[in-house]
Order: C-alpha cells, then structure tokens, then sequence
C-alpha cells in the first residue's frame, strides 16, 4: 500500500535511474486514486524535488502552482530549482514573491538567492541590504560574506563597504573571509587608503593574523595603483613567504605601469617557482612589447617556443537556449560563423563612427597594422558578444563568460558596443564581473 513514507525510496529509485518517466506514471497514478496524501504539501515538495532532480522545470512548475498549500520548503525548492537549471532572475523574482506572501526567508533561501544574484550580476537589483535587520539575517545565516563578495566581483565596491560597516554596526563580528572581502573591493576601486586602514585593523583591532589571501589582496591593492617600489618592499617584509600568485600580481602591476627593471626581476623570480609557466614569459614579452623593446619580446617568444611553452588560448562561453557556444580568437567552427563575422564588421564601422580607434600596444611590432585590427577584432568575447546579439531579443543583456583577463581593447570595444546596440553586456573574465552599460563599465576602466 502506497503511502507518504513509501515515497522516499520511491523517489531515490527514480533519481537514481533518472526515471522521470517512470515518476510520471507514479505521479499519475497517487493523483487518480486520490489517496489522503496526494493532497499534502510534503508530498508535493517531494513531487517537485523530483521533477528538478531530473531535469524537468515545467512539470516541478505545474506542482507548484497547483499547490492549495505551500510552506517554506516549497518556496525553497521551486528557487533552488531555478537557480539550479540556470534560471537567475526567476530565482530572484520567486524570491520577492515570498516575501510578500508572507513568507520569511531563510538560511537556505539566502544560500539560494545569493549565488542567483551574483550569478546574474544584479546583486543591486536583487537583494537590496538597505536595513540593519536585513544585515543581521545575513549575519545570522553566515551570507553576509557572499553578499559582500558579490558587491566587489561585480564591481559595486562602495556597496560592499557600505555592507562591511552595516555588518559591523549590527554587532558582528568580521571573521578572515570578511577582511578578505573588503579588501578585494579595495583593490579593483583603487581605494588605498582605505584598504591599507582595514588591513591595519585586522590585527590591531580584531586579533585577526592576516592569510596568504589578505596579502595577496594588498599587494595588488598597491601595485595596481602603481605605488610599485612600495608593493616590493611590501612583499619582502611578509611574515609569510610569498608564493607564485603574489609574484604573479606584481607581475602585472609592472607590465600595467611599464616598469621594465621590477618586471624583468619579478619574471626571473617567477620563473623559479614555476619555469614552465606561460603566463610569465607572455606577461614579461608584453612589458617589453609596450615600451617598444620588439626585440626583447621577440627574444622572450622564442624562448617560449625553444622550451615547448605554449599560451593558454582566449576562450569565451555564451548560453542561449540552455545551449552553451564556445569561441577561441580567430574561431571559425560555428555554424554561424559567416553571420558573426559581418556583425563584427557592421560594428567595427559603428564603432570607428563613434570614435573608436584599436588599442593594439600589446600586440608584436611585426605584424602590420591591418593584421593587428582584424586579429584584434576577432577576440573571443567579440565573437561570443556577436553571436549573442543576433541570437537574443533586443534590449536583453548579453553574458559572456571567459578564461583569461579581458584585454584593453576588447573593453574598449565592449563600452562602445554596448553605447551602440543599447544593451547591457556582463562579462565575467578571470578576475571579475564587468557589467557594460551606455559606453561605460561597472570597473570604472580600474581592472
């Protein structure tokens, strides 16, 4: 005889063997011979449970929606799902839903919700912190720090201090992962002193020793704003031995600010802990490139090749229809590969008629300056932003997602790409979030 403790192991089965047909004719079947359960709101959680777990949103929706009853696991559930089957902004939008229902969230709403907002780089938009006592659930819940970090990936940085202070205001006190946090912001707004006074007061104040991760954060903080003699002396005097990642960031502090002398001594050192590290030798080939020493970049290169180091390619991913499309530089693979390439051009005219000019000051001396447009044009979020633009509606938001640190001129392109087609562009490189909006990015061109 069926019952609601029966439906567990009923449940397992089907995950376990992704049986949704099978849970279908189940479902089917408890609905018809209406047993007392079937009308029971732990029932239908578990329903929906089940149509997530394998794959099927609509028929989870359906559940919901018909439910007379619904607690805190239910709303719970159907945002997870959301969320889960890569649907953000609906998780976001069930999220206020419960809230005027009545319904307060939780700990697992918000461990549901953030991830959603962050996701979708509208932490702003999604969950405004704009009371204590909404810092204070945060807190209780142990998100503050997720929310903090959303605020400084997605380049909201007075927003992550103002949440640190909240936090601060509301009793709480800030752990490792908070500092961390704050710092990062620091960093990518270029606020020094602010960063250098939180960095202070870890230790000072709060009896917090400073990790790998915090220095990390201050020697770019530091470097990034170019006080480089400073970050050196910074770096020497840590009280734990720098690894490669410090070196790294300092690397490209020097390549940003072409200091050749500290770039070339940061290089050799990096080049000891790892000598095989491609990352180095292009880092180090670029800081000659950019002052104009071709034949020490050149001579870098070839090293790189004598040795059998090949760089890691661009690579750019966009979704659309639950489909994701990938695309490296010069990718020509796509079935709309003809489609992408005149959208390029179309934009390229836009964008020169818009005053636009290529940031080719990285690229080698030898190649001549039309090679360096076109190379330059086929970046691999240019591709992806193509593709999106002629496969979403208008007025969409367009997200790319890819592995390597976005290039000057391809945000420069993006700014005015987004000026052009009036459309929102999030881009989320190696390091962080940009949100392209009307000409202008969410880094403040500080990335």
């Amino acid at each position: 005889m069926y019952s609601l403790f029966t439906v567990p192991q009923l449940l397992q089965t089907c995950i376990l063997k992704n049986a949704l047909s099978q849970w279908k004719k189940f479902h089917s079947f408890i609905a018809h011979r209406r047993f007392a359960f079937a009308s029971c709101t732990t029932f239908h959680n578990k329903l929906i449970y089940m149509y997530v777990k394998c794959g099927s949103l609509v028929d989870a929706c359906k559940v919901f929606n018909h439910m007379k009853e619904r607690d805190s696991v239910s709303w719970n559930t159907i945002i997870a799902a959301y969320r889960r089957l890569g649907y953000p902004q609906e998780a976001v939008t069930l999220f206020h839903q419960m809230q005027q229902t009545g319904f307060q969230p939780d700990q697992f709403t918000f461990a549901t919700v953030l991830p959603a907002c962050a996701k979708m780089g509208a932490l702003k938009q999604g969950v405004k912190p704009d009371s204590t006592s909404f810092v204070s659930i945060l807190s209780a819940c142990a998100k503050i720090r997720a929310l903090k970090q959303g605020y400084a990936q997605n380049g909201f940085y007075k927003d992550a201090h103002k949440i640190f202070e909240l936090m601060k205001q509301s009793g709480t006190y800030p752990d490792i992962i908070s500092f961390a946090c704050v710092l990062c912001a620091c960093s990518h707004a270029g606020l020094v002193d602010e960063g250098c006074t939180y960095f202070n007061h870890m230790s000072n104040f709060y009896c917090i020793t400073p990790t790998i991760d915090h220095y990390v954060c201050m020697v770019d903080l530091l470097a990034r704003a170019g006080y480089l003699q400073e970050t050196l002396n910074f770096i020497i005097k840590m009280p734990v031995k720098p690894m490669g990642v410090v070196w790294t960031c300092f690397l490209g502090a020097c390549r940003s600010h072409m200091n050749i002398g500290l770039g070339v001594f940061t290089a050799m050192v990096l080049l000891d802990f790892d000598p095989k590290n491609a990352a180095t030798y292009v880092l180090l080939s670029n800081i000659y490139a950019k002052v104009g020493k071709w034949g020490e970049a050149h001579m870098v290169r070839r090293l790189m090749e004598d040795k059998g180091i090949k760089k890691i390619p661009g690579c750019s991913w966009i979704e659309e229809r639950k489909m994701v499309h990938a695309f490296c530089v010069g990718d020509r693979s796509h079935p709309q590969t003809l489609e992408i390439y005149a959208k390029l051009e179309e934009l390229a005219c836009e964008m020169k008629a818009a005053g636009y000019f290529p940031n080719s000051r990285h690229l080698l001396s030898d190649v001549e300056k039309e090679e360096n447009e076109i190379f330059l044009c086929h970046h691999s979020e240019k591709l992806a932003i193509a593709f999106g633009l002629l496969n979403t509606p208008p007025g969409t938001t367009i997200r790319v997602v890819k592995n390597l640190r976005v290039c000057a001129d391809c945000h420069i392109s993006t700014k005015f790409i987004s000026k052009i087609v009036a459309r929102e562009i999030v881009v989320r490189d190696a390091n962080r979030f940009h949100h392209f909006n009307q000409g202008e990015c969410s880094c403040g061109d500080y990335w």
